[in-house]
């Protein structure tokens, strides 16, 4: 098996394959990892579970979900939002979902290095992505979605969703850096990337109205789009709300107005604040996050916490009641990322970085009214 990831003190390399090692016992005959057992895949989190086996040292439970992806995969380049036993519950197309196999194609040749692998699959990616910067929007945001209707696409959503096209930003950069390696250039999407950089960093206010939520809070600093120099803008990005949503000694919330911390969006906050160079407040989140862990590895999704607003029985429980892969990927990945420098570390643990991905792209022919200017990467 693969030497796996660990962090000094929080958590070790066996806990980290056996985490893995969970995903992995969830995952269907067909290669989809569902949210749980029985429930539904949607091709984001299925990504992300793989990237984590992958790191896990669950090399063909990765590679067998790798095969599985584009087997769902529409003409137009879309994924349906959700299947359920490899049969399509929602057939809408969302963006983000369809953008995220670059980033886990480009992980995989991160710690495989397997050229082979990338070639098979780049068809796949290429053509999620044409896909998804076909839905951008004059302002640079990405539409989050798009009707199916009677088995065809129908019209796409007014509105674009401001964690969802920071996540396509680092997807955009994958693709381009997968694009680089195996000279297929994409100009499209660089110009598309440079204007979806824009809309992040100047234009949150014209994305969809998702402020009660922590995705919107720390995503344009996860996907990439607001870094700064030194990190410093993501730190201001940050700063105004980290008590709205952090609970010490538990997490962070899902939701500001709501008494559960949730151990996905956590890790996620980790990996943020590890690519902003602030490991001290990282490394704390990991661990205190860690009264999720159950047995043999599986995570929790959350846990509903006591507080002036919750004293009756719904408080200090595990909700929902089940064990979920995304949450133990993003504990891998955030275990991956910190072990740079706290204990080990994969190939691939610069992902949510960007230290491997193409250079941040240039604001060229925009056309949300602003003046176009370059971003240096």
């Amino acid at each position: 098996m693969p030497e796996v990831p660990w962090v000094d003190g929080i958590l070790s390399a066996e806990q980290v394959a056996e985490t893995a090692a969970s995903i992995a016992a969830m995952q269907e005959p067909s290669g989809a990892v569902p949210w749980t057992v029985g429930e539904h895949t949607d091709i984001w989190n299925h990504v992300e579970a793989a990237m984590a086996m992958l790191v896990g040292g669950q090399v063909e439970a990765a590679e067998r979900a790798y095969a599985w992806a584009p087997t769902l995969q529409r003409a137009d380049g879309s994924w349906p939002m959700k299947i359920v036993a490899g049969e399509v519950e929602d057939e809408r197309g969302e963006v983000n979902m369809s953008s995220y196999f670059a980033v886990g194609l480009w992980h995989h040749w991160l710690v495989r290095r397997d050229i082979t692998f990338l070639q098979r699959y780049w068809p796949s990616v290429r053509a999620g992505l044409d896909w998804v910067v076909s839905l951008q929007l004059p302002f640079g945001g990405i539409a989050w979605s798009q009707q199916w209707v009677d088995g065809r696409p129908g019209p796409a959503e007014e509105g674009a969703l401001l964690a969802g096209s920071s996540s396509i930003y680092q997807s955009l950069r994958a693709g381009v850096a997968l694009a680089d390696l195996l000279d297929d250039p994409q100009p499209e999407w660089e110009l598309a990337g440079g204007r979806l950089g824009h809309a992040i960093r100047e234009h949150r206010d014209l994305f969809m109205d998702k402020s009660t939520f922590s995705m919107d809070w720390y995503y344009p600093v996860l996907g990439g789009a607001v870094r700064g120099p030194d990190g410093l803008d993501g730190l201001e990005l940050l700063a105004p709300r980290w008590d709205d949503f952090v609970v010490p000694g538990l997490g962070i919330r899902c939701v500001d107005t709501n008494p559960w911390v949730t151990g996905a969006e956590t890790c996620e906050l980790v990996m943020a604040l590890d690519a902003l160079g602030d490991q001290r407040r990282a490394l704390t989140l990991l661990a205190e996050m860690q009264h999720l862990r159950s047995e043999e590895g599986k995570y929790w999704t959350g846990w509903v916490y006591r507080d002036a607003t919750n004293v009756g029985e719904q408080a200090d429980v595990n909700w929902p009641p089940e064990w979920t892969t995304y949450t133990a990927a993003a504990v891998i990945l955030a275990v991956d990322a910190l072990g740079e420098t706290h204990g080990h570390a994969t190939e691939g643990s610069g992902i949510m970085r960007g230290t491997s991905l193409a250079p941040h792209f240039s604001e060229l022919a925009l056309e949300c009214g602003c003046e176009s200017a370059d971003l240096l990467s």
